[in-house]
């Protein structure tokens, strides 16, 4: 990589959560949950900066206390629950652009995904700088019998079609082709892209496969117990 390359990491933590009330900053194992994405963030050498993105100043204070940078408050229209992300990302960019910061690309770490591997974050950076790709999505593999391949839709007469739009179905499962689901950890995207083409992922998106055993996403108390349990055997390892 060259070592101008720039990339600028984004904590999103909106104030409102429906599913998990006050879940950013929620103790998980005795840690704000912002705090786990933070310290990813802290040990991967290839984030030139990092930067909370909220709409919540008690957010942003807690954040700040752990030594977050959280140097804006992020306008309300772009914390709604039905507000695409696009929106927070250009504001974290251009606001950092106006102090006279560039960044190549953006890398956003979810807090609701806390649990990274030690150097994912960075093994994510090499493989879509080299790839040059628009973007790159960390992936978990689909279960075989979720492949699209062996999924139905519905018709409007009441039948199914196999949602791949096949005629028949693969017959095996050693026969499908691998299929991922995005598992949030890690989300990378051009600066270039996010900007002159308004979208997240751009036309070549690439993809890292993450591993499963630590993997929740956190948007039930259901989910919130499983993390609990994972965050209490890591912690004892």
């Amino acid at each position: 990589m060259e070592a101008d390359y720039r990339v600028l990491g984004i904590i999103p933590a909106r104030g409102g959560s429906k599913g998990i009330p006050r879940k950013n900053i929620k103790l998980l194992n005795g840690k704000p949950l912002i705090q786990f994405s933070y310290e990813s963030a802290f040990g991967a050498s290839l984030l030139s900066e990092t930067v909370l993105s909220t709409d919540d100043e008690e957010i942003r204070e807690i954040g700040q206390r752990m030594g977050m940078y959280a140097p804006f408050l992020r306008p309300a229209n772009l914390a709604d629950d039905q507000a695409p992300a696009l929106g927070y990302l250009i504001h974290a960019v251009e606001w950092m652009k106006s102090k006279g910061k560039y960044f190549d690309a953006v890398c956003i770490l979810q807090p609701t995904t806390p649990f990274r591997e030690n150097g994912l974050i960075d093994r994510a950076i090499k493989h879509f700088y080299h790839l040059q790709a628009d973007s790159l999505v960390t992936v978990l593999p689909v279960p075989h019998e979720l492949n699209p391949h062996w999924v139905f839709e519905p018709d409007n007469n009441g039948f199914l079609h196999i949602s791949t739009g096949e005629e028949l179905l693969i017959p095996r499962r050693q026969q499908l082709p691998p299929a991922y689901f995005r598992d949030g950890a890690i989300y990378l995207t051009k600066t270039e892209v996010l900007l002159q083409q308004g979208s997240i992922y751009g036309k070549k998106v690439s993809y890292l496969e993450n591993s499963s055993k630590d993997y929740v996403n956190l948007d039930t108390m259901e989910d919130w117990v499983t993390a609990e349990q994972i965050a209490a055997r890591l912690n004892n390892k």
